[in-house]
Parts: structure tokens; sequence; C-alpha cells
């Protein structure tokens, strides 16, 4: 993570000033400083670390009050030149509190240090241990992080709607460590600390080589695989995110998923959006999960409609020639065991991310069928329909769409009748399509956006007949951080997602409305949580039922994409209530594929899911 390289004063109004006053003076037991914009004069501190752009310092007089810091940033380029840790300086200068996003919070800072004279060298300098009751270094105070929720404002909802209702920076509560994560975790800004037992949340966050982590204290949501998952009104404050070591060393960029991780010694700090830990020298990796990879999963097609299997994959701006076809066809053949339907998304035109108007993606699907022809001797076919050139977002010009990949000798489209891009599906007497394939569209609702891709479909045999339904819903791009200002946080695209769901789960009730036993199978990314609205809503509108919840998987092992401090699930195969009758404990799985490998063995940002069904028709 980059380290800040220049402050803005906001507005820095001189107040008379401050004399002998503590860290935790200028701290306080709030966000904001109640010294903001003054300047103090005879600050005591111990340095405990320092940085290319400034250095840290502890009171020598801590206080018991667990919501006040003992320790601050002084930020300088040239204060801290002929200092080192170990020493206790006093210094004059000015309360500042910095932020390069309004989106983000506060850092409160020493800026402009002056006068700084050195009382002693060679003071022992001890980190504060994370997961345990600290006494005489920074006051008696518990230093275990809260495991739920984030902040006061957000009313017991990290995922709260309506998002944005209030802002800490304006609002400025009173920390509340004990309760909130980011309570906790402003209350140590700036401190000194080690981090215990490290475990790893998953690949690099980011190009900066920054980590996911947390230590040896209480967690919730622990999957068996070591990572934290998402679950209702939980999206784990109690993870830290690893920033760059304060010595130039560089983070491991071969970390995985519940890898353990040295100790690490660094600085709290908020930088661009988290709370983090700045090393004072990279930790490195110290064990593995084993096996590297999950086995193939045991749902297997019997190529009758009482146990027909069918997958579910995001195959992440898949194109022909792509050097990943290989691993995400040995995906669908090996470790979904070749479903008789697969449900993809994010397949790009024949010509990629060139924005050249082409919007045929026959290449790119012939190429992941031919490959999955080699390794099973199934002809794979495929069917979607092309959209409008540039018209369902994705990256500019690679045009996205949803596609079904499917096994031929067991399936076919019932009274094929595809549409175009421009041809909005509707539900007919029968019930049937009036388009087969066809897209569901609404003026508004998905604009920009991918248009679910439905088809009906019979068994060779016409004994099974059954209505799909591929989504792949508005993403979350423009999310704030959840450790950010706005309280709840901004869910992107949330508003969105709701009228997406009111579309599609309507057109899968006309069709249970005319026939209330039709096999329904509706999948994909949804880019939601099930315990959010959208996705209650739908549940709610089309009356189809969670796979997840049919099948009995455990709340800590529903997750399809690691993003930032958890592993989450984005992708869902709802069915109807015919075909969840005939739903059993292990006929449906989500196959880790993807978020427990090492870089070099991904195949998408998405694991895939497979499931068996029974869709006969009664």
């Amino acid at each position: 993570m980059k380290f800040f390289t220049s402050f803005t004063a906001l507005g820095l109004i001189l107040a008379p000033c401050a004399s002998a006053i503590t860290v935790a003076d200028i701290t306080g037991n709030k966000y904001l400083s109640p010294l903001s914009r003054s300047d103090f004069t005879n600050l005591t501190g111990l340095v405990t670390a320092k940085g290319p752009n400034g250095l840290w310092i502890r009171s020598t007089k801590p206080d018991d009050n667990e919501q006040t810091s003992e320790s601050v940033y002084v930020f300088s380029r040239t204060v801290g030149a002929n200092l080192n840790p170990g020493d206790i300086i006093t210094l004059d200068g000015n309360v500042t509190e910095f932020r390069s996003s309004n989106d983000y919070l506060f850092l409160t800072e020493v800026t402009s240090p002056r006068n700084v004279q050195v009382v002693s060298t060679g003071n022992p300098v001890e980190p504060v241990v994370l997961g345990a009751q600290t006494s005489d270094i920074i006051g008696d105070k518990d230093v275990s992080p809260p495991t739920e929720q984030y902040s006061g404002l957000d009313n017991g909802d990290v995922f709260g709607v309506p998002n944005n209702v209030s802002r800490i920076s304006q609002v400025n509560p009173q920390l509340d460590p004990e309760q909130y994560g980011m309570d906790f975790w402003e209350s140590l800004s700036g401190e000194l600390v080690t981090i215990q037992g490290v475990t790893a949340l998953g690949r690099q966050a980011n190009r900066f080589g920054d980590q996911w982590v947390y230590g040896n204290w209480p967690v919730t949501g622990q999957n068996s695989r070591g990572g934290l998952t998402v679950t209702d009104r939980d999206s784990n404050p109690e993870t830290i995110i690893v920033g760059s070591p304060l010595d130039g060393t560089r983070n491991p960029n071969t970390t995985k998923l519940g890898d353990s991780l040295t100790d690490i010694t660094g600085i709290v700090q908020y930088n661009f959006g988290f709370y983090s830990i700045l090393p004072l020298t990279a930790p490195s990796v110290k064990s593995s999960r084993s096996p590297d990879l999950p086995s193939p999963a045991n749902v297997k097609s019997k190529g009758q409609c009482n146990n027909l299997s069918f997958g579910d994959y995001n195959i992440e701006n898949f194109t022909p020639g792509n050097s990943r076809i290989p691993l995400v066809a040995d995906h669908i053949a090996t470790y979904l065991g070749a479903p008789t339907v697969v449900f993809v998304q994010e397949v790009q035109d024949n010509s990629g991310a060139t924005n050249d108007g082409v919007v045929d993606a026959n290449l790119t699907l012939s190429d992941l069928t031919q490959a999955l022809q080699e390794r099973t001797g199934i002809p794979y076919d495929f069917v979607d329909v092309d959209p409008v050139n540039n018209a369902d977002g994705g990256q500019p010009g690679g045009n996205i769409r949803n596609a079904y990949l499917f096994n031929p000798n067991e399936v076919r489209l019932y009274k094929p009748n595809p549409g175009s891009s421009t041809d909005a599906n509707a539900v007919l007497p029968g019930p049937s399509l009036r388009f087969n394939p066809g897209r569901i569209d609404a003026p508004g609702v998905f604009t920009s956006s991918r248009k679910p891709l439905v088809a009906q479909w019979e068994t060779l045999d016409g004994k099974g007949n059954f209505f799909t339904v591929n989504v792949h819903w508005t993403s979350k791009g423009g999310s704030t951080s959840l450790q950010g200002d706005p309280r709840p946080p901004v869910n992107g695209g949330i508003q969105n997602r709701n009228a997406q769901a009111n579309v599609t789960g309507s057109f899968i009730a006309q069709i249970l409305a005319q026939d209330n036993q039709a096999a329904v199978i509706a999948a994909g990314d949804f880019n939601e949580f099930a315990f959010v609205e959208p996705l209650e809503r739908f549940v709610q509108i089309s009356g189809l039922q969670n796979m997840d919840v049919l099948s009995g998987i455990p709340e800590v092992e529903r997750y399809t994409y690691t993003f930032g401090s958890s592993q989450q699930q984005l992708d869902y195969m709802y069915v109807s209530a015919q075909v969840a009758k005939f739903v059993g404990r292990k006929d449906y799985e989500h196959v880790h594929v993807n978020t427990w490998a090492a870089e070099e063995d991904v195949g998408s940002d998405h694991d895939p899911t497979v499931a068996s069904l029974n869709v006969c028709k009664r």
C-alpha cells in the first residue's frame, strides 16, 4: 500500500496553544480530534517506528481509557532523519485531520513538528499483542477486535438499506471499541502492535501486495479452509489488511486462503479506506492448507430426467484463444463432472475486449466446447443471444453475455425459436416462451447490464421438461469501503438489482402461475448476498427456493468468491417447488477450485457450482 506523499491542512485554524498535553488529549475518544486545527507545545512521546514520510510516537503517560489511542502519526519527511525507535522526544506541532477521499475516514496526525528535542535514547519499544489484555504499555485495555458489527451508525446491519444515512465525519461518534470493529481499530490508530497466529484470507488483495489477515483472537464466520465467510449482518470487522512493510521489503506473493504466516509487528494506520497494519518487515508463509485444491464434486448426471446435473460458472471475461481455456474446461469436465447443462456468465465476443463492433461469440463458445469434448468425449453444444454492441456492461468492446453449454445426448431446446438482441421474451400459454432462448428485459431495468437468458428444455426421451433462467445482475461497482465514512456503506447498484429482482422474479412467477408443477431453475451471478434486499425480494416474488438451504450447506461454507477480507457468495441456484421436493443433502456443491487456488492456477474469480436435479414431468 502506498504511503501519504502529501497532506491537506483542511482549513487549518490556529487556536491558543495547549501545553504539556498527552497523545490521548490529541486522539481523543472520538474519530475526530478535539484539538483538530489547533497547535500545541511540549508533547512527549516514545518513537515506536519510522516510515518514509514520518514517524509514530506513543504516550509515556498512558491512560486506562480504552477509547483513546496512545499513539499518533507525526507527518514529516525530515523530522525523523536523526531519530530512532526507542527515542523519547518532546515536540511542538499542529493537529490535523487528513483524508484523500470524501468516502474515507479522517486520519488524526501531527503536522509541522518543530522544536523537537531528544529526552533520552535506547528506551525499550514493546508492541501491544492483539488478542490479549494489556496493562502497562497503553493502559489497561482488552485488545481483541469485535467480530460482527462495524459501526454504531449502521443500526445493527452493515448491509442495511437505505445506505449512506449518516457519515462518521459528521456525527463523530464516541468510540465503543468493545462493540464495534471500526471503533476498535480507531482506538489503536498509530499503535505498534503484534499479530500472532496469522491466517491469510486469500491471495494478495491488490497490485501493491497488500494481504488481508486475522490473528489469534476470536472470529466468526470461519469456514473449513480457515477463511471468514460473510453471513447475515456480519462481514468480519475483526480482519485487517497488511500494507507495505516500512523497511522496504515485500509481502509474500504466494499466499493462498488459509495459509499461516509468521507473526507480524507493525503500525495500525488508516490508509485508502481501510484500517491496515504497516509491518516493520515483511512476514513469510509458514505453512499452507492441504490439499491444494478440493476434490471433484460427488454430483454426477445419470442422463435421465430424475437425475440430471446442472453447473453454474462465471468464467470471467472469457475470450477465444485465451490461456485459461484448458483450466476452465478442466473445472467443468473434472470438478463439476461434465454437467448436462452449464449456465455460464461473462462470455465475451469473438474479438474479446477489442472495441470493433463484433458481438458474435460463436468462436469463444466453440473453443470452450471443443476443449470439453477433448476431455469428456461429449459433443457439447451451446446457445446464447448476442447483445447490442456495448449495451450490456463489462469491458468496453467485450460484449459479455450469459450462455448455456449443454450435452445434446441428454437434452435439447423445446421447440427452439431464438430471440434477438432487442427481443424481450414473454411467457405464453402452456406455459411456453415467445422466444427460446430469449432474453428477459424491461425498459430501463437492465441498462448496461446483462439480460437474463431464459430457455425451455426437454430430455431426449420426452420424459423431462424444464425452464432455465441464467442471471448476471448489475455489479457492486460504486460501493464504498466497509470501513468508510458513509454508514451504512454504499452497496453499489442495489437499486438496479432490486428492479432486476422484480422483473426476473415476476417472469418466473408467470410460468408458475400457469403450472405450479413446472420445473424452473434460476442460476448465475446475482451479485448480491442472500440476506440483502434484492435476493430476498427475488425469492418472495418468484417463489423459488435456495439450493444452499435445501441441500443443507452450512452458512459458512456458502461462498463462491473472495473480496477484500472475506469469502462471500454471489453465485446461486434457485429451484421451483416441484424440483425442490427431490433435493437431497448431497445434491448441491460449491467447488472451490479458484478461491483456494494459487495465482497461477486461477481459472476465474468465481467458484463454479453443480447440482443434481429431478426435472421429470408430473
